[in-house]
């Protein structure tokens, strides 16, 4: 039976996510990590280990997912297929390694059929299996399993070695995505349930002091990683006199609440959410309800022990990619829920069965519910991951979905306004977009009025276009973005000599 589960998530997973071997790469990071970068276009070779190793790859460290990205062109060449269908393979790898540990660790079968199922297809996924350049999160989950796998092993016969695997596979993991730093964590939340290390009693105190100095090496690791990203994001990490720590916060605490939303209800999902001020009423309610169920959890634990451990997983695997350290400009991003939603899937599957085990009527149901669950969100992961196709559809989507998204505006003004088909040009919706973008940032976005630049050049619009350019270049020479700096001398001179900008075909 749990072969055939393994068989039926494989499928499942392909069926939602097979359509992406006939998607194009888009032009949100797929360049930088792939298509435009002449290091991970020469393919895998020991001068490519070593370039993985010694340079970050679009602001990140994380030699092992750039070592993939090369091994990819060498096999594939920039047939984008040949990365969708890589990216496809990992998530059901994942999901089919996940639903087995979960079922060892648990002993019950359907329960974490039902929770390797929501992660396998729920629409939040899409963001990771769909992008290529969101291979660190498939390669990360999946070592992440494997982690799991290796330490239920060392719990059930504690040696040396095992413990060494479990080591192993972290450091692997965390070199192809840092988030993994809260794996630790995770551990010690497992230990209380489902492998019933401890019971959280005063008197097992010792035992859980034990569990804790059994964590100091990973967490050792863990600290190196954060050490390692911070330097290599250094120069992508917003400072706190362009955003302070009062506005991350309040970010942070309505992400959580906007998490769980997406979860039981994944419609108006896009690409990228802008961050935003907040009204303070909403941070008060998110707190008040944020604390409400930590201390529904902490209360239940004894009896209801999954609600722990699954809250605690959600929490704590959030921290990493929650806006306290701000890369980006997102609020937050679907991406970002690919491990940490599992802990929410995992205690609300768990709690609705053991109601279900109480009251006869509901038992009888459950299968039905959950086949239907798993059929709908199937359908919507399904229709999401068709707006993936390529870059046009991509934002296109994202500026139907979301409210003043200044960063869709912009994208689909730069594609309107300097895409070589002539099908996808439109003159006067690119200066319209773009001039909204600018509105939406005070025009002192300098890689904005770049775009409305090219829009006005595109609308025959010159003396605007290098008015507007010349202005992004001053706004440009404040900050440490030589590419554009250089992109703009490069505009300039082609306003200047009466000519549009195009990007290459």
């Amino acid at each position: 039976m749990a072969v055939g589960i393994c068989a039926a998530l494989a499928v499942l997973i392909f069926a939602v996510f097979g359509q992406t071997l006939g998607h194009q790469f888009v032009e949100y990071d797929d360049p930088g990590y792939v298509y435009a970068n002449p290091e991970i276009l020469r393919g895998l070779s020991w001068e490519g280990v070593a370039w993985a190793f010694t340079h970050v790859h679009k602001s990140n460290w994380h030699p092992l997912t750039t070592l993939s990205h090369m091994l990819d062109c060498q096999l594939f060449g920039l047939n984008p297929s040949g990365h969708h269908a890589i990216n496809v393979l990992l998530h059901a790898g994942t999901a089919v390694v996940f639903f087995w540990v979960l079922w060892k660790m648990t002993g019950s079968l359907w329960r974490s059929a039902f929770v390797a199922a929501i992660f396998a297809i729920h629409p939040l996924r899409v963001e990771s299996v769909a992008w290529v350049s969101e291979r660190k999160d498939l390669l990360s989950g999946l070592f992440f399993m494997l982690i799991l796998w290796a330490y239920l092993h060392y719990v059930r016969g504690p040696r040396w070695t095992r413990y060494g695997l479990v080591a192993a596979l972290f450091v692997l993991g965390l070199l192809t995505k840092p988030m993994l730093v809260t794996v630790p964590f995770v551990l010690l939340l497992l230990d209380y349930w489902p492998l019933r290390r401890y019971r959280g009693e005063a008197a097992d105190w010792r035992i859980i002091r034990s569990l804790l100095v059994e964590k100091l090496p990973l967490i050792a690791l863990s600290a190196a990683s954060c050490i390692a990203t911070l330097i290599a994001q250094r120069d992508a990490i917003a400072p706190f006199e362009r955003l302070p720590l009062l506005p991350r916060v309040c970010n942070a605490i309505v992400a959580y609440l906007a998490y769980i939303w997406q979860m039981f209800w994944p419609a108006n999902l896009a690409v990228l959410y802008p961050l935003k001020p907040i009204e303070p009423w909403k941070v008060i309610l998110s707190l008040l309800l944020l604390g409400g169920i930590t201390a529904g959890a902490i209360r239940l634990r004894r009896t209801h022990p999954y609600l722990w451990t699954g809250w605690g997983w959600y929490l704590i695997m959030l921290i990493p990619v929650i806006g306290i350290v701000q890369v980006g400009s997102q609020a937050r991003a679907d991406r970002y829920t690919y491990l940490p939603q599992i802990g929410l899937t995992l205690a609300m599957t768990w709690l609705v069965a053991d109601i279900g085990a109480r009251a006869r009527q509901l038992r009888l149901v459950e299968g039905s519910v959950a086949v239907f669950v798993v059929v709908v969100l199937s359908l919507a992961a399904h229709k999401q991951t068709y707006y993936w196709r390529n870059t046009e559809a991509l934002w296109d989507h994202a500026l139907r979905s979301t409210r003043d998204n200044h960063i869709a505006l912009n994208n689909v003004a730069w594609i309107l306004a300097t895409r070589p088909e002539t099908s996808l040009r439109n003159r006067a919706d690119a200066v319209k977009y773009a001039e909204r973008a600018n509105e939406l940032t005070h025009w002192e976005n300098p890689s904005f009025l770049d775009t409305l630049a090219a829009a006005y050049a595109q609308a025959g619009r010159f003396s605007d276009a290098l008015k507007t350019a010349r202005h992004a270049l001053k706004l440009a020479e404040q900050q440490p973005n030589s590419a554009l700096l250089e992109a703009l001398k490069r505009e300039i001179k082609l306003y200047e000599a009466g000519l549009p900008f195009q990007t290459s075909p």
